[in-house]
């Protein structure tokens, strides 16, 4: 499972992969991304998870430039990859 969000101390886009967290940033990560504002989540499908990653990484990267997707984009984008 994934979540992009805007993080609410800095104001730039994020990505966190729940399901990848180790024990001692598990706490950390879960508290920025749940203090931020939730722009899409969902889970990666096992066999394209790698192309998904590179897909979310380039939308977390557009919105950080000032790109305006919305929730319609971001799903057509990352039909493929997903759950």
């Amino acid at each position: 499972m994934f979540e992009i969000y805007r993080d609410a101390l800095e104001g730039t886009y994020r990505v966190v992969y729940y399901t990848e967290l180790d024990d001692h940033t598990k706490d950390w990560e879960i508290s920025r991304a749940a203090a931020g504002d939730s722009v899409f989540d969902g889970f990666l499908s096992w066999s394209s998870r790698l192309d998904g990653k590179r897909a979310i990484a380039q939308i977390v990267d557009a919105f950080n430039s000032g790109a305006p997707l919305d929730a319609a984009e971001l799903r057509k984008r990352l039909a493929p990859f997903l759950t």
